[in-house]
């Protein structure tokens, strides 16, 4: 099947499940371990690594989307594809912080998490994206940076 024109045949993402869960819950657990001593201390640990799943392994999963299903259907143009890429990264944070949200109320944090507006949460999980490709960029790997992850 040939793309449409003005598209890219892009080709999948694909990464074993262990992989992305190795990285992703050793993410929300450094995460955890750095935010607890302002949260209520090592008690809270558990519960805020959990909170920090939503973040690192359910934006695994909207950087997944983007790749394997916007992407390809979107014009191969460079500002295109960042500008797309950058309101899908906002738009997949505050569907994120959703989630943080009902987490934390289902397990009855005592720490308020309503700082986290969705224009926030959108805004962070830009920031958090263009810090990970900044990684991935300098280890000269596909990123957001050169256009080619």
């Amino acid at each position: 099947m040939t793309p449409p024109p003005g598209t890219t045949a892009w080709q999948p993402f694909r990464e074993p499940l262990r992989a992305t869960l190795a990285r992703t819950v050793t993410i929300a657990i450094v995460v955890g371990a750095l935010v607890a001593p302002s949260a209520g201390g090592l008690r809270a640990w558990p519960v805020i690594s959990l909170l920090a799943l939503w973040p690192s392994f359910g934006g695994h999963w909207v950087e997944l989307a983007f790749l394997n299903y916007l992407r390809p259907r979107l014009p191969a143009t460079r500002h295109v594809q960042r500008g797309a890429r950058l309101l899908f990264w906002f738009a997949g944070g505050m569907i994120l912080v959703l989630g943080v949200r009902v987490t934390a109320m289902l397990l009855r944090v005592p720490h308020r998490v309503e700082f986290l507006t969705l224009a926030t949460a959108g805004i962070a999980f830009i920031v958090i994206e263009l810090i990970a490709h900044t990684a991935l960029h300098l280890r000269g790997r596909p990123s957001f940076y050169n256009g080619l992850g």
